[in-house]
Protein backbone atom coordinates (compact mmCIF):
# COMPACT_ATOMS: atom_id res chain seq x y z
CA UNK A 1 0.00 0.00 0.00
CA UNK A 2 2.87 2.33 0.85
CA UNK A 3 4.44 1.63 -2.54
CA UNK A 4 1.14 2.42 -4.28
CA UNK A 5 0.96 5.84 -2.66
CA UNK A 6 4.58 6.60 -3.55
CA UNK A 7 3.90 5.77 -7.20
CA UNK A 8 0.77 7.96 -7.22
CA UNK A 9 2.51 10.92 -5.63
CA UNK A 10 5.52 10.68 -7.95
CA UNK A 11 3.26 10.47 -11.00
CA UNK A 12 1.28 13.53 -9.95
CA UNK A 13 4.37 15.56 -9.13
CA UNK A 14 6.06 14.62 -12.40
CA UNK A 15 2.96 15.52 -14.42
CA UNK A 16 2.61 18.80 -12.58
CA UNK A 17 6.21 19.79 -13.22
CA UNK A 18 5.83 19.31 -16.97
CA UNK A 19 2.50 21.09 -17.41
CA UNK A 20 1.83 23.63 -14.72
CA UNK A 21 -0.14 25.84 -17.10
CA UNK A 22 -2.29 23.07 -18.59
CA UNK A 23 -2.65 20.50 -15.80
CA UNK A 24 -4.40 20.31 -12.46
CA UNK A 25 -3.96 17.83 -9.57
CA UNK A 26 -7.01 17.12 -7.39
CA UNK A 27 -8.02 15.12 -4.34
CA UNK A 28 -11.28 14.19 -2.58
CA UNK A 29 -11.71 12.55 0.83
CA UNK A 30 -14.87 10.96 2.32
CA UNK A 31 -14.66 10.25 6.05
CA UNK A 32 -17.22 9.76 8.83
CA UNK A 33 -18.02 8.79 12.38
CA UNK A 34 -20.98 6.42 12.78
CA UNK A 35 -22.92 5.15 15.80
CA UNK A 36 -25.21 2.12 15.42
CA UNK A 37 -28.49 2.77 17.25
CA UNK A 38 -30.19 -0.46 16.16
CA UNK A 39 -31.66 -2.79 18.72
CA UNK A 40 -29.49 -5.86 19.12
CA UNK A 41 -30.81 -9.25 18.04
CA UNK A 42 -31.04 -12.15 20.49
CA UNK A 43 -27.87 -13.68 19.01
CA UNK A 44 -25.98 -10.40 19.30
CA UNK A 45 -27.13 -10.05 22.91
CA UNK A 46 -25.86 -13.57 23.59
CA UNK A 47 -22.48 -12.93 21.95
CA UNK A 48 -22.19 -9.38 23.23
CA UNK A 49 -21.52 -7.98 19.74
CA UNK A 50 -22.70 -4.94 17.73
CA UNK A 51 -24.42 -3.38 20.75
CA UNK A 52 -24.12 0.40 20.16
CA UNK A 53 -21.24 -0.26 17.74
CA UNK A 54 -19.33 2.90 16.80
CA UNK A 55 -16.37 3.72 14.57
CA UNK A 56 -14.42 6.27 12.59
CA UNK A 57 -14.08 5.50 8.87
CA UNK A 58 -12.24 6.81 5.85
CA UNK A 59 -14.60 5.49 3.18
CA UNK A 60 -12.92 6.89 0.08
CA UNK A 61 -10.02 8.96 -1.14
CA UNK A 62 -9.61 10.03 -4.76
CA UNK A 63 -6.29 11.29 -6.09
CA UNK A 64 -5.95 12.44 -9.67
CA UNK A 65 -4.58 14.70 -12.34
CA UNK A 66 -6.21 16.25 -15.39
CA UNK A 67 -4.27 17.70 -18.32
CA UNK A 68 -5.36 19.77 -21.30
CA UNK A 69 -3.22 18.77 -24.28
CA UNK A 70 -4.74 21.25 -26.73
CA UNK A 71 -8.15 22.72 -27.60
CA UNK A 72 -9.48 19.28 -28.66
CA UNK A 73 -7.64 16.73 -26.52
CA UNK A 74 -7.45 16.29 -22.76
CA UNK A 75 -6.50 13.44 -20.44
CA UNK A 76 -7.42 12.44 -16.90
CA UNK A 77 -6.13 9.92 -14.35
CA UNK A 78 -7.89 9.13 -11.06
CA UNK A 79 -6.96 6.65 -8.35
CA UNK A 80 -9.65 5.37 -5.99
CA UNK A 81 -8.40 4.36 -2.53
CA UNK A 82 -10.93 2.25 -0.66
CA UNK A 83 -11.93 -1.25 0.43
CA UNK A 84 -11.78 -4.40 -1.70
CA UNK A 85 -12.84 -8.03 -1.47
CA UNK A 86 -9.26 -9.08 -0.71
CA UNK A 87 -9.54 -7.77 2.83
CA UNK A 88 -7.72 -4.42 2.65
CA UNK A 89 -9.68 -1.28 3.47
CA UNK A 90 -7.15 1.04 1.83
CA UNK A 91 -6.17 -0.30 -1.57
CA UNK A 92 -5.49 1.97 -4.55
CA UNK A 93 -7.33 1.19 -7.80
CA UNK A 94 -6.96 2.89 -11.16
CA UNK A 95 -10.49 4.25 -11.62
CA UNK A 96 -10.10 6.71 -14.50
CA UNK A 97 -7.42 6.72 -17.22
CA UNK A 98 -9.05 8.37 -20.19
CA UNK A 99 -8.49 10.54 -23.22
CA UNK A 100 -11.22 12.97 -24.22
CA UNK A 101 -11.42 14.13 -27.83
CA UNK A 102 -13.63 17.11 -28.60
CA UNK A 103 -14.38 16.26 -32.23
CA UNK A 104 -16.63 19.31 -32.74
CA UNK A 105 -18.12 21.89 -30.39
CA UNK A 106 -21.11 19.59 -29.80
CA UNK A 107 -19.49 16.12 -30.11
CA UNK A 108 -16.93 14.49 -27.84
CA UNK A 109 -15.48 11.00 -27.44
CA UNK A 110 -14.06 9.52 -24.26
CA UNK A 111 -11.91 6.36 -24.36
CA UNK A 112 -9.94 4.27 -21.89
CA UNK A 113 -10.98 3.63 -18.31
CA UNK A 114 -13.91 6.03 -18.31
CA UNK A 115 -16.72 7.22 -16.08
CA UNK A 116 -19.95 5.50 -17.09
CA UNK A 117 -23.26 7.13 -18.02
CA UNK A 118 -25.63 4.82 -16.13
CA UNK A 119 -26.29 6.94 -13.04
CA UNK A 120 -24.19 10.10 -13.37
CA UNK A 121 -27.31 12.27 -13.81
CA UNK A 122 -28.90 10.86 -10.63
CA UNK A 123 -25.66 11.09 -8.65
CA UNK A 124 -25.43 14.79 -9.51
CA UNK A 125 -29.10 15.32 -8.65
CA UNK A 126 -28.72 13.55 -5.28
CA UNK A 127 -25.55 15.61 -4.75
CA UNK A 128 -24.20 13.86 -1.64
CA UNK A 129 -21.93 11.06 -2.78
CA UNK A 130 -19.80 11.57 0.36
CA UNK A 131 -22.77 10.49 2.49
CA UNK A 132 -24.05 7.64 0.29
CA UNK A 133 -23.86 6.45 -3.30
CA UNK A 134 -26.80 7.07 -5.61
CA UNK A 135 -29.29 4.19 -5.79
CA UNK A 136 -28.00 2.23 -8.80
CA UNK A 137 -24.45 2.48 -7.50
CA UNK A 138 -25.39 1.55 -3.93
CA UNK A 139 -27.27 -1.61 -4.93
CA UNK A 140 -24.61 -2.57 -7.51
CA UNK A 141 -26.78 -2.36 -10.64
CA UNK A 142 -23.98 -0.71 -12.62
CA UNK A 143 -20.36 0.35 -12.28
CA UNK A 144 -19.24 3.95 -11.87
CA UNK A 145 -16.27 3.40 -14.20
CA UNK A 146 -15.25 0.79 -16.76
CA UNK A 147 -12.95 0.23 -19.72
CA UNK A 148 -14.60 1.30 -22.96
CA UNK A 149 -15.63 4.23 -25.13
CA UNK A 150 -18.44 6.79 -24.84
CA UNK A 151 -19.95 9.47 -27.04
CA UNK A 152 -21.66 12.74 -26.07
CA UNK A 153 -23.65 14.62 -28.71
CA UNK A 154 -25.41 17.92 -28.01
CA UNK A 155 -28.26 18.16 -30.49
CA UNK A 156 -29.40 21.63 -29.39
CA UNK A 157 -29.64 23.76 -26.27
CA UNK A 158 -31.22 21.60 -23.59
CA UNK A 159 -31.17 18.34 -25.58
CA UNK A 160 -28.30 15.85 -25.73
CA UNK A 161 -27.77 12.15 -26.35
CA UNK A 162 -25.00 9.80 -25.27
CA UNK A 163 -23.92 6.22 -25.80
CA UNK A 164 -21.30 3.86 -24.39
CA UNK A 165 -19.72 0.46 -25.08
CA UNK A 166 -17.98 -1.13 -22.08
CA UNK A 167 -16.33 -4.33 -20.96
CA UNK A 168 -19.00 -4.54 -18.28
CA UNK A 169 -16.69 -5.70 -15.49
CA UNK A 170 -16.07 -2.37 -13.78
CA UNK A 171 -12.75 -0.74 -13.02
CA UNK A 172 -11.58 -3.35 -10.51
CA UNK A 173 -11.69 -6.28 -12.95
CA UNK A 174 -10.45 -7.11 -16.44
CA UNK A 175 -12.66 -8.38 -19.27
CA UNK A 176 -14.33 -11.78 -18.73
CA UNK A 177 -13.28 -14.96 -20.57
CA UNK A 178 -16.15 -14.67 -23.06
CA UNK A 179 -15.25 -11.17 -24.25
CA UNK A 180 -18.85 -9.97 -23.99
CA UNK A 181 -19.68 -6.26 -23.85
CA UNK A 182 -22.16 -3.97 -22.12
CA UNK A 183 -24.01 -1.33 -24.16
CA UNK A 184 -25.97 1.73 -23.16
CA UNK A 185 -27.58 4.87 -24.59
CA UNK A 186 -29.45 7.80 -23.09
CA UNK A 187 -31.23 11.10 -23.71
CA UNK A 188 -31.15 14.15 -21.45
CA UNK A 189 -33.56 17.08 -21.81
CA UNK A 190 -33.48 20.31 -19.81
CA UNK A 191 -36.01 23.13 -19.76
CA UNK A 192 -35.14 25.87 -17.34
CA UNK A 193 -34.86 24.36 -13.85
CA UNK A 194 -36.39 21.04 -14.92
CA UNK A 195 -34.30 18.17 -16.32
CA UNK A 196 -35.24 14.67 -17.53
CA UNK A 197 -33.09 11.65 -18.25
CA UNK A 198 -33.88 8.29 -19.88
CA UNK A 199 -31.25 5.57 -20.21
CA UNK A 200 -31.25 2.00 -21.51
CA UNK A 201 -28.55 -0.53 -20.60
CA UNK A 202 -27.97 -3.96 -22.17
CA UNK A 203 -25.61 -6.52 -20.63
CA UNK A 204 -25.01 -9.56 -22.84
CA UNK A 205 -24.12 -13.06 -21.66
CA UNK A 206 -22.83 -16.35 -23.04
CA UNK A 207 -26.36 -17.81 -22.70
CA UNK A 208 -27.82 -15.24 -25.16
CA UNK A 209 -30.08 -13.96 -22.37
CA UNK A 210 -29.43 -10.25 -21.97
CA UNK A 211 -29.91 -8.32 -18.77
CA UNK A 212 -31.73 -5.08 -19.57
CA UNK A 213 -32.04 -2.00 -17.36
CA UNK A 214 -34.30 0.96 -18.10
CA UNK A 215 -33.95 4.19 -16.14
CA UNK A 216 -36.11 7.32 -16.02
CA UNK A 217 -35.09 10.23 -13.81
CA UNK A 218 -36.01 13.87 -13.22
CA UNK A 219 -34.61 16.81 -11.28
CA UNK A 220 -36.23 20.15 -10.44
CA UNK A 221 -35.05 23.21 -8.54
CA UNK A 222 -37.00 26.27 -7.44
CA UNK A 223 -35.39 28.86 -5.21
CA UNK A 224 -34.10 27.13 -2.08
CA UNK A 225 -35.78 23.80 -2.92
CA UNK A 226 -34.34 21.03 -5.07
CA UNK A 227 -36.03 17.65 -5.62
CA UNK A 228 -35.25 14.61 -7.72
CA UNK A 229 -36.44 11.10 -8.37
CA UNK A 230 -35.68 8.03 -10.40
CA UNK A 231 -37.16 4.66 -11.27
CA UNK A 232 -35.01 1.77 -12.47
CA UNK A 233 -36.33 -1.53 -13.83
CA UNK A 234 -34.08 -4.52 -14.49
CA UNK A 235 -35.32 -7.52 -16.48
CA UNK A 236 -33.50 -10.86 -16.78
CA UNK A 237 -31.45 -9.88 -13.74
CA UNK A 238 -28.04 -11.59 -13.62
CA UNK A 239 -28.89 -12.86 -17.15
CA UNK A 240 -31.53 -15.24 -15.79
CA UNK A 241 -34.72 -15.20 -17.82
CA UNK A 242 -37.82 -13.98 -16.01
CA UNK A 243 -36.04 -12.42 -13.03
CA UNK A 244 -37.08 -8.78 -12.63
CA UNK A 245 -36.45 -6.20 -9.95
CA UNK A 246 -36.78 -2.45 -9.53
CA UNK A 247 -35.57 0.55 -7.54
CA UNK A 248 -37.35 3.82 -6.91
CA UNK A 249 -35.49 6.65 -5.21
CA UNK A 250 -36.59 10.16 -4.21
CA UNK A 251 -34.46 12.90 -2.69
CA UNK A 252 -34.80 16.54 -1.77
CA UNK A 253 -32.94 19.52 -0.34
CA UNK A 254 -34.10 22.69 1.37
CA UNK A 255 -31.47 25.42 1.65
CA UNK A 256 -31.90 27.26 4.95
CA UNK A 257 -29.19 29.84 4.23
CA UNK A 258 -25.75 30.07 2.62
CA UNK A 259 -24.28 27.58 5.11
CA UNK A 260 -27.00 25.14 6.14
CA UNK A 261 -29.33 22.79 4.24
CA UNK A 262 -31.81 20.08 5.17
CA UNK A 263 -31.90 16.94 3.05
CA UNK A 264 -33.76 13.63 2.84
CA UNK A 265 -33.86 10.54 0.64
CA UNK A 266 -35.86 7.32 0.38
CA UNK A 267 -35.08 4.22 -1.69
CA UNK A 268 -37.43 1.31 -2.24
CA UNK A 269 -35.90 -1.93 -3.56
CA UNK A 270 -38.17 -4.77 -4.67
CA UNK A 271 -38.17 -7.89 -6.83
CA UNK A 272 -41.00 -9.47 -8.80
CA UNK A 273 -42.66 -12.24 -6.77
CA UNK A 274 -40.09 -11.53 -4.02
CA UNK A 275 -37.45 -13.77 -5.65
CA UNK A 276 -34.76 -11.50 -4.16
CA UNK A 277 -36.57 -10.79 -0.90
CA UNK A 278 -33.42 -11.01 1.24
CA UNK A 279 -32.15 -7.84 -0.45
CA UNK A 280 -35.52 -6.08 -0.80
CA UNK A 281 -36.44 -3.27 1.55
CA UNK A 282 -36.61 0.46 2.22
CA UNK A 283 -33.66 2.74 2.89
CA UNK A 284 -33.94 6.30 4.25
CA UNK A 285 -31.59 9.17 4.99
CA UNK A 286 -32.38 12.47 6.68
CA UNK A 287 -30.16 15.17 8.08
CA UNK A 288 -28.61 18.63 8.04
CA UNK A 289 -25.59 19.72 6.01
CA UNK A 290 -23.13 22.52 6.66
CA UNK A 291 -20.97 24.13 3.95
CA UNK A 292 -17.99 24.97 6.14
CA UNK A 293 -15.98 26.62 3.36
CA UNK A 294 -15.22 26.02 -0.30
CA UNK A 295 -14.60 22.29 -0.79
CA UNK A 296 -15.50 21.29 2.79
CA UNK A 297 -18.92 19.87 3.77
CA UNK A 298 -20.11 18.38 7.05
CA UNK A 299 -23.40 16.50 7.53
CA UNK A 300 -25.16 15.05 10.56
CA UNK A 301 -27.69 12.46 9.46
CA UNK A 302 -29.64 9.32 10.35
CA UNK A 303 -29.63 6.35 7.97
CA UNK A 304 -32.06 3.46 8.22
CA UNK A 305 -32.63 0.16 6.39
CA UNK A 306 -35.77 -1.94 6.88
CA UNK A 307 -35.64 -5.25 5.06
CA UNK A 308 -38.65 -7.04 3.63
CA UNK A 309 -37.86 -10.26 5.50
CA UNK A 310 -36.53 -8.60 8.65
CA UNK A 311 -38.98 -6.95 11.05
CA UNK A 312 -36.11 -5.12 12.76
CA UNK A 313 -34.49 -2.07 11.16
CA UNK A 314 -30.88 -0.97 11.09
CA UNK A 315 -30.52 2.62 12.27
CA UNK A 316 -27.19 4.44 12.33
CA UNK A 317 -26.27 8.01 13.21
CA UNK A 318 -23.60 9.47 10.91
CA UNK A 319 -21.34 12.51 10.94
CA UNK A 320 -19.96 12.71 7.38
CA UNK A 321 -17.18 14.96 6.09
CA UNK A 322 -16.21 15.73 2.49
CA UNK A 323 -12.94 17.46 1.66
CA UNK A 324 -12.08 18.55 -1.92
CA UNK A 325 -8.94 20.33 -2.98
Amino acid sequence: MKRNFIVIILALCTSFSYGQNQGKPFATIFTNFNFDLSESSDLQDLLGTRDNFKEFEVKRAYLGYSYKIDDQLSAKVTFDIGSNSGGSDYTAYLKIASLNWKVYDNISLNMGMIGTKNFKFMEKSWGRRYIEKSAMDKYKWANSADAGISLDYKLMDGLSIDAQVLNGEGYKNTQDDFGLLRYGAGVTYSLGNLSFRVFRDNYTSATDISQNTTTAAASYSMGDIKIGGETNIMTNASNIEGQSKDITSFYGTYKLNEKYSLFARMDNVSSENDWNSEKDGTYTIGGVEMQMTKGIKLALNMQSWKGLTNLDSDETLYLNLECKF
